[in-house]
């Protein structure tokens, strides 16, 4: 499928989703909030695909934030429905893929762009990598989940900072508080990241998407996360993959998941 705002390939199990707006650094707009939908629900559909990386193209930017023309004159009602917009298309529903999504954020990642990072399953930053939600010098809140996924990831404390002081952050600070799990040279970023999605696809597809969901119940309200994990625990003891995952421990080989 063709899309204007970013770029799509396939190596073995792994997707690499680029955004590639590199004359706006990658920001966000409808449009690239909905060819991202699209590319997401079409990976998520392809059971080839076990892995889905998500960069920016160039050297400077991951996303460094939204494309504030877009909605620089909106009333009341248009930004409630420009952030309802946002979490349904993409980071809610990038949040709860079955398929593990890792940002490799090689730059900026600033507004959206950090909120975007956020929703991905977890973070590896480029050396060069630079994080925060100014949006409150612009008159604004983070709108795509920033408030919640911030504080759920490095604490209330820090977030509260991060968020009233619109501060940026440089990669090694963002590992040393826990906002992404690995800093590395920025040539070696990608390479890296395809490193443990390889770790990732050696493991049972349907056990990593319950994993995924039982851990998001943590942090939804009405469901208990423990009683989810419960449920898909025993769910899992149903399909082939649990068969064969036992089976190859005690034949002493290594499993091949065909994700049933």
């Amino acid at each position: 499928m063709d899309y204007n705002t970013i770029l799509v390939s396939l190596k073995e199990n792994i997707a690499i989703l680029t955004i590639n707006r590199p004359t706006k650094l990658n920001a966000l707009n409808k449009e690239t909030i909905a060819e991202l939908h699209q590319a997401f629900e079409n990976l998520e559909l392809n059971p080839a695909v076990r892995v889905i990386l998500l960069t920016g193209s160039g050297e400077k930017a991951f996303v460094a934030g939204a494309d504030i023309a877009e909605f620089a004159d909106f009333s009341v009602e248009e930004g409630i429905q420009l952030a309802a917009f946002g979490h349904e298309t993409l980071f809610n529903y990038v949040a709860n893929l079955k398929t593990p999504v890792i940002a490799a954020i090689n730059g900026y990642a600033l507004g959206g762009g950090l909120e975007l990072a956020m929703a991905c399953h977890f973070r590896v930053a480029s050396e060069n990598a630079k994080m925060g939600l100014p949006e409150v010098t612009l008159g604004l809140i983070p709108g795509y989940g920033g408030t919640q996924r911030l504080p759920q990831l490095i604490g209330k404390g820090r977030a509260m900072e991060m968020i009233l002081t619109a501060g940026m952050i440089p990669a090694d600070e963002a590992l040393q508080i826990g906002l992404v799990n690995h800093v590395v040279p920025q040539v070696e970023l990608l390479d890296f990241c395809e490193s443990i999605a390889l770790k990732i696809v050696k493991n049972a597809p349907l056990a990593i998407s319950k994993a995924i969901h039982a851990i998001n119940a943590n942090y939804k309200d009405g469901e208990n996360g423990f009683d989810t994990e419960i449920k898909y625990f025993g769910q899992s003891f149903g399909t082939k993959d649990f068969k064969e995952g036992t089976t190859a421990f005690l034949e002493k080989r290594k499993a091949l998941f065909i994700g049933e």
